[in-house]
């Protein structure tokens, strides 16, 4: 008699048992890792909720991993994510915190590090069936599910740049589906997250990116076009 694990069976556009657990938290690990520039060297992994009880379980905590590496949620890469990131050199650390109460139990926190000295932190809730959203970058609240052609642009709080941001979309036929501008203090940094009906190309993301008062400019593409 031969035994299956959970991590042998492809479900609909997942590997695991869980939409929420597994699917989820690849997802929430993949847009992260979008935020940042390749390679990436370190991941630190902070659960809460039933995200920290249920994790080893549910493989959590290999689908978080996999989705920081680019791996999407529905790759067979996931149940030898651990392998992988030894043989890439990749350094990551598992907290669990059972003690702060958040918003949503299915609720992680991760930290990148690239090769460049960049780190990016973001907060993740996978909110179930495989959807997510992003609710906190580098301390910035803000609300990103994934599921549009986005792009993040970190920016100087200064006249003109949104102007700017939505100028050059418009000339790349871009047409926006939602737009918004977080920012914790006036005057000081600021992200503007921009989704729409059709790609973003690179050289509008390189165009954005050359205007003296954007840091940093991040395309994310929809999941299911994650790294194979």
């Amino acid at each position: 008699m031969s035994f299956i694990s959970v991590f042998d069976v492809l479900g609909p556009n997942m590997i695991g048992p869980s939409s929420s657990h597994t699917a989820g938290a690849a997802v929430i690990a993949y847009l992260a890792h979008k935020m940042i520039a390749p390679p990436l060297r370190k991941a630190d992994f902070t659960l809460y909720g039933s995200f920290a009880k249920t994790y080893h379980g549910h493989g959590t905590d290999r689908a978080l991993l996999a989705g920081v590496m680019g791996f999407a949620p529905d790759d067979l890469r996931i149940r030898d994510s651990f392998q992988i990131a030894q043989e890439r050199g990749l350094q990551y650390s598992f907290r669990i915190d059972t003690a702060t109460e958040v918003p949503h139990p299915n609720t992680v926190g991760i930290t990148l590090a690239g090769a460049d000295g960049h780190s990016v932190h973001v907060t993740g809730v996978s909110i179930g069936g495989g959807s997510v959203r992003l609710r906190e970058l580098d301390g910035v609240e803000i609300d990103l599910s994934g599921e549009y052609d986005t792009i993040v642009v970190k920016q100087y709080d200064k006249p003109g740049v949104v102007a700017f941001i939505t100028k050059t979309l418009s000339e790349s036929g871009v047409n926006i589906a939602f737009m918004r501008l977080y920012r914790e203090n006036r005057g000081k940094i600021a992200y503007t997250i921009v989704e729409a009906d059709q790609p973003i190309h690179r050289e509008t993301v390189r165009t954005i990116f050359e205007h003296p008062d954007i840091v940093a400019a991040r395309r994310i593409t929809p999941r299911e076009e994650a790294d194979r």
